[in-house]
């Protein structure tokens, strides 16, 4: 089904793959000109302003953010110095569009947003009328842009943009025209041959990939460039849905070549313009690559609790005892509640396994290929009167308009499915959230633990399995018995979509280009302004306050989403969910940091501080550190942390508590270690094993210096017992990564900045 090449390989005229080690003289001597070959390293150069063509400095074609996101990143660019929004900036309201949490704060948002846009200038979607990936597929993404998202996934390369999801630091750089900084990526094909075989969705390819790719980590980091004679077998559409789930491989982007079928896509949105023919030249050079032959893909699912825990159905339906006992065990390493236990198998009836709600939803689920065929599998049918139901979603009111006027909408309510407007709820949290114990199949992005809405901490479990739309809607005609819907022996060709932008023309407020500083920016009161956090000191003491040994640590459980985001505003009050579901006692730990630091800068050192510091000064070398040459702070130890979500509250929330650093033995995304950095938190990397516990206290001499080094040797101490050394390394940074964390901030730095200007 997919292979996996253990070298690099060479692309003949977009056809011929050849190993490496299998290619001849001739071609090997070309080796660092067909690296220059890939589409990747055409489109990185031509936003790259660095000079360097392996120190990349991108500036992007236009940035966008969602209603979790965007106020946090206005008001840090804000408070570092905005005057207007320098390129186009899309600005959705798709995560908090229903305002059923908080009182006014989610419609407060929303008006603080429609403010912001007339204010700097800006472009503004508002509440129901498309999800954020959708809107810039129909009206931003073309050959060979770049662009920037607060999202993780931001993901345009079927559409022939390399676009990147980062945390809000990373957009605040862009809106203060300053650059994405990152050292240029391998780029590795992902060779598409043959053609999907009748009822095989995008989400069935996107699920059969992660699960070849997220474990071993074979594209961490780096691109996913599509090429091979599979590419054209897909409509673009259908395309879109794969790469979406890229990000969920912890890719650092994505681009595919373009053919005809992109032109006519972009086309019939009214931006042929847009099109750019994009192919690797004639011998490229890739740095691994992924080969799948798409006839050999059968209906997949992906079982609790991520998309890489990937099974064919018919593999799940064959072997239910085996497959869901291994469910179990990981299940059980990741709940850590006694007696709280997944039990799939009270879904096992009559030797099926049975799911009790369906969802089809958002930028991966809710296109409009995906729905006309979930609509094809369910006319004339029904969802049934029992547990099951079925939501849909469209992505958008344009792709609403067209399922209407064709019938599908019909067809789907006639089922017993209900409609819904475009929103990303069901994705992260806020939407749909199924009953205790309940599981949930749905075309969506994510199945991280939380994810559906449940609280496993308090107690409530419920999970999600992956699917594609056309299996959900097999399983939602078959009364919620998993049913692989390439099974069903069925043809269906989609009729071309008709795009009709006049919803858009009518609501969304196109301000690029037409800010005015007159105009008042409105801040509902729950809309607050970051505290202010100190810069690095000469040293840093650290106490641990939360200990995480599980491989891999999800954005989700660094800062839950649902109904937390109702605070996401509040710099503050959202800190109080920090690791809440996972690590509750961290911010109560956190509190006592900062009110024992408060205290000692105050003049009153409470006394384990004191002893802690009297410890330090029996270091060789540190018997002259003076009390006011060290910061205390909060840290956080964790094996793998960052996957998941870009949202940069999983740092700042730990920033405002006073959070100093993150220790870690790898961070899972570029994205979660540049939150880090933006927000002068310090990412260290564990030399070895920790030989240290939960409240410890970690010193580390001359961190300012310390950055000024090779950063691969750090001496640090643990300071308990006995005072034990502790190796530590900081991975490379950029000259202005290491200013901001010496600052102590992003916002610190650009204040800097602009005194020094």
């Amino acid at each position: 089904m997919v292979k996996l090449f253990d070298s690099g390989v060479y692309l003949l005229d977009g056809k011929t793959l050849v190993p490496e080690n299998e290619a001849g003289e001739a071609v090997k001597a070309t080796k660092e000109e067909a690296r220059r070959g890939t589409i990747a390293y055409g489109i990185l150069q031509a936003h790259n302003v660095s000079g360097d063509p392996e120190n990349l400095k991108i500036k992007f074609d236009a940035i966008t953010s969602h209603d979790l996101t965007y106020v946090g990143i206005i008001q840090t660019a804000r408070a570092s110095g905005l005057d207007k929004f320098p390129l186009p900036y899309v600005l959705t309201c798709c995560h908090n569009s229903l305002c059923a949490v908080g009182g006014t704060i989610n419609e407060d948002d929303h008006v603080f947003g429609l403010t912001a846009c007339r204010k700097y200038g800006g472009i503004y979607l508002p509440p129901h009328m498309g999800v954020i990936h959708q809107y810039m597929r129909e009206t931003m993404a073309g050959g060979g842009k770049m662009i920037l998202g607060s999202d993780s996934h931001t993901r345009y390369g079927a559409l022939g943009t390399m676009a990147v999801g980062e945390g809000g630091g990373e957009l605040v750089k862009q809106i203060l025209e300053q650059t994405w900084d990152a050292a240029y990526p391998e780029v590795v094909a992902v060779y598409l041959d043959g053609k999907p075989r009748p009822g095989v969705g995008p989400q069935d390819i996107a699920i059969a990939i992660v699960s070849a790719v997220f474990k071993n980590g074979y594209v961490k980091n780096k691109v996913m460039e599509f090429v091979g004679p599979g590419v054209s077998t897909m409509s673009t559409d259908y395309r879109n849905g794969i790469d979406v789930m890229t990000t969920e491989t912890t890719c650092l982007s994505s681009v595919w070549r373009t053919d005809e079928d992109t032109r006519a896509y972009l086309k019939e949105h009214g931006r042929e313009d847009e099109f750019k023919k994009l192919d690797p030249a004639a011998v490229a050079y890739y740095d691994g690559c992924v080969y799948i032959d798409l006839s050999t893909v059968h209906s997949m699912i992906a079982l609790p609790f991520h998309p890489s825990n990937g099974y064919e159905i018919r593999e799940l339906n064959a072997n239910l005892d085996d497959i869901l006992h291994a469910v179990e065990l990981d299940a059980q390493k990741l709940i850590k509640r006694p007696g709280l236990h997944l039990n799939l198998w009270e879904k096992v009836r009559d030797g099926a396994l049975y799911a009790d709600q369906g969802t089809i939803a958002g930028c991966a689920g809710g296109t409009y290929t995906n729905i006309m065929e979930a609509a094809y599998l369910l006319d004339g049918k029904s969802t049934g009167a029992g547990e099951f139901a079925l939501g849909v979603y469209p992505s958008s009111q344009a792709v609403m308009l067209d399922l209407t006027r064709k019938g599908a909408v019909e067809k789907l309510i006639a089922a017993g499915a209900t409609i819904r407007t475009a929103f990303c709820g069901p994705c992260f949290g806020a939407g749909d959230t199924p009953a205790h114990g309940g599981l949930s199949v749905r075309h969506t992005t994510r199945n991280f633990p939380n994810r559906e809405g449940s609280k496993p901490g308090n107690g409530q479990l419920a999970s999600v399995a992956l699917m594609d739309a056309r299996s959900v809607a097999a399983t939602a005609a078959n009364a919620g018995r998993i049913t692989a819907a390439d099974e069903l022996g069925y043809e269906y060709e989609c009729p071309e979509y008709s795009y009709d932008p006049t919803a858009y023309e009518h609501r969304v407020y196109q301000g690029f280009g037409k800010g005015d500083l007159n105009e008042t920016l409105v801040c509902g009161p729950n809309i607050k302004d970051w505290p202010e956090l100190p810069p690095l000191n000469e040293h840093m003491l650290l106490k641990v306050c939360a200990y995480i040994t599980d491989p891999v640590t999800t954005t989700d459980e660094l800062i839950p989403s649902g109904e937390t985001g109702s605070f996401r505003s509040n710099p503050l009050g959202l800190a109080e969910f920090t690791l809440s579901r996972r690590v509750p006692e961290y911010v109560g730990k956190a509190k006592a940091v900062k009110a024992n630091e408060e205290a000692r800068k105050a003049g009153s050192c409470p006394q384990e501080v004191a002893r802690v510091l009297d410890s330090v000064r029996a270091i060789p070398g540190c018997a002259d550190v003076r009390d006011e040459s060290v910061d205390l702070s909060s840290t956080i130890y964790a094996v793998k942390p960052g996957d998941g979500s870009a949202r940069e509250q999983a740092a700042s929330c730990q920033r405002v508590l006073l959070g100093g650093a993150n220790i870690v033995k790898e961070y899972a995304t570029k994205r979660y270690r540049s939150n880090l950095i933006n927000w002068g938190m310090v990412p260290f990397v564990l030399k070895g094993e920790p030989d240290f516990a939960d409240d410890d206290y970690i010193f580390v001499p001359n961190i300012r210096a310390a950055l000024e080094g090779d950063m691969e040797n750090i001496p640090a101490y643990v300071i308990g017992e006995s005072v034990r050394e502790l190796p530590l390394s900081i991975a490379a940074l950029t000259g202005e990564e290491k200013e901001i964390i010496r600052c102590g901030s992003l916002i610190n730095y650009n204040r800097k900045l602009k005194g020094a200007r």
